[in-house]
């Protein structure tokens, strides 16, 4: 397979050894303390250097998170169409920092319909279904027909939710920096799910012994959901207190979005556990990929977006 070949169809995602854990964490605690600086001194900097600077780093991000999830689906033959969804994610991102939400609505409605064009349009999805040519000979050419139909349905459908998923969440991030006081609310953005993160897994390893959905994410517990509230409550309040907004506000964003964070980890770790996978890649040693890192950002970044207009 060729390079541009990989690029655009990334082959299904195999499972990889995770990086020996160190003590009762989890995971390589060096590996993933190391890589969580690096990624968050390099978001700070980008923000703090130039916010366009920050908007380029949310596309890369989520043009990587795409082909991760790409290579995911082709576990179950499923294919993404990368290149309207890069394209996609870019126009959603200029249009949210340009003109505003009007416009990246209009950008995520237009890649959403270019996503199902290209979907039922592509002649490939026959190579991870039934060739046509094939069961022409054991079964009616209308149950093959059914076949392909059948295939690009799904192709249609994951192509929709992927672009929902990824850039139509993230271009809340662009809507939040664009605003007044920009910098300031992205590193909210940021420092919320990292919180809740943070806290949750400090609880979780120290006071776990209720799990909270055990079938979907066996180390998630109640105890550490207590951890994720505590801490991100904390977090919430110190950065309205920071940005001069109502800090009881604050507290009650930081509590709401514990909620959303821990619905976007436990919807990821259900999707993962149905396409059999550990990591959705191992792009992040200690973290697992780049869709691991953004889960909870991107469900948190419409909250945070809808808070900045009506509470503040």
């Amino acid at each position: 397979m060729s390079p541009l070949s990989t690029l655009l169809t990334p082959p299904p995602t195999r499972n990889h050894a995770p990086l020996p854990a160190t003590g009762r964490a989890g995971r390589n605690l060096p590996a993933a303390l190391g890589v969580a600086v690096l990624l968050i001194g390099g978001i700070l900097a980008s923000l703090l250097f130039y916010k366009t600077v920050f908007v380029g780093v949310v596309v890369v991000a989520v043009c990587g998170a795409l082909w991760e999830l790409a290579g995911a689906f082709a576990r179950k033959g499923i294919r993404l169409p990368l290149p309207p969804l890069w394209l996609g994610t870019l126009g959603i991102a200029v249009s949210a920092w340009m003109v505003g939400a009007e416009a990246a609505l209009g950008a995520y409605i237009a890649t959403v319909g270019a996503c199902v064009l290209w979907a039922f349009m592509d002649q490939a999805e026959a190579e991870t279904g039934t060739p046509l040519e094939a069961s022409a000979h054991d079964v009616p050419r209308t149950d093959a027909h059914d076949e392909v139909r059948r295939s690009r349905s799904v192709d249609a459908a994951a192509a929709v939710f992927a672009a929902t998923y990824l850039p139509f969440l993230a271009g809340f991030a662009v809507l939040i920096t664009a605003q007044d006081q920009g910098v300031g609310k992205a590193i909210m953005l940021i420092a919320l799910p990292v919180a809740s993160d943070t806290g949750g897994w400090l609880a979780g390893i120290t006071l776990g012994r209720h799990p909270m959905a055990p079938s979907v994410s066996p180390k998630k517990s109640w105890e550490g959901f207590v951890g994720s509230l505590v801490a991100t409550i904390g977090a919430g309040a110190l950065c309205l207190w920071a940005l001069g907004g109502p800090v009881p506000a604050g507290a009650v964003l930081g509590a709401c979005a514990v909620v959303v964070s821990t619905l976007g980890d436990l919807g990821e770790s259900l999707l993962k556990r149905d396409l059999g996978l550990k990591d959705m890649g191992t792009l992040l040693p200690g973290h697992g990929g780049l869709m691991d890192r953004l889960d909870s950002i991107l469900v948190a970044a419409p909250l945070i977006y809808v808070f900045t207009l009506v509470a503040w």
